[in-house]
């Protein structure tokens, strides 16, 4: 068997290629994402829909009791990356927990803002709007809705 050496410029060609494509394959993703998740099998039912059977999907899962965020507050969910907040008594609000600055994930509500611990940026708790930069788009809305003393995920 004869083998064929590889040149120099082979050899960071490949490594180059190996690097692209690694770094397409998970373009868009944090550091911790895991992979997207698969798509549903043909003829699933969308998530809450009824299934095959006629049966409603279970009911969506609590992210915080409605006693747990205070009135002119609110509070930062981490790992589902939601900031649920109570602008006024009965009034919640959701919002996503990425700063639009750099993608920190804002960590305190204070003061009526929402707090981003990177680079100061803070967020009005009534619709996301900035407060203070150097973000200079709000935070995105996040449906949620009361049921019962729960808030959900709407």
């Amino acid at each position: 068997m004869t083998t064929t050496p590889v040149s120099r410029r082979v050899a960071v060609l490949g490594a180059a290629t190996l690097a692209t494509t690694t770094a397409c394959a998970t373009y868009g993703q944090r550091p911790g994402d895991s992979a997207p998740a698969a798509a549903p099998p043909a003829g699933a039912a969308p998530s809450g829909a009824p299934a095959a059977g006629g049966a409603a999907a279970p009911p969506a899962a609590a992210l915080a009791a409605t006693a747990d965020i205070p009135v002119g507050g609110g509070i930062v969910l981490a790992d589902q990356e939601i900031v649920v907040t109570q602008p006024t008594a009965g009034q919640f609000m959701g919002f996503s927990a990425i700063c639009t600055h750099q993608g920190c994930t804002v960590n305190a509500v204070a003061d009526g803002a929402i707090k981003c611990p990177c680079h100061g940026s803070s967020f009005a708790v009534a619709d996301g709007s900035v407060i203070t930069g150097p973000a200079r788009r709000p935070l995105p809305p996040k449906a949620v809705k009361v049921d019962g003393t729960s808030v959900t995920l709407g």
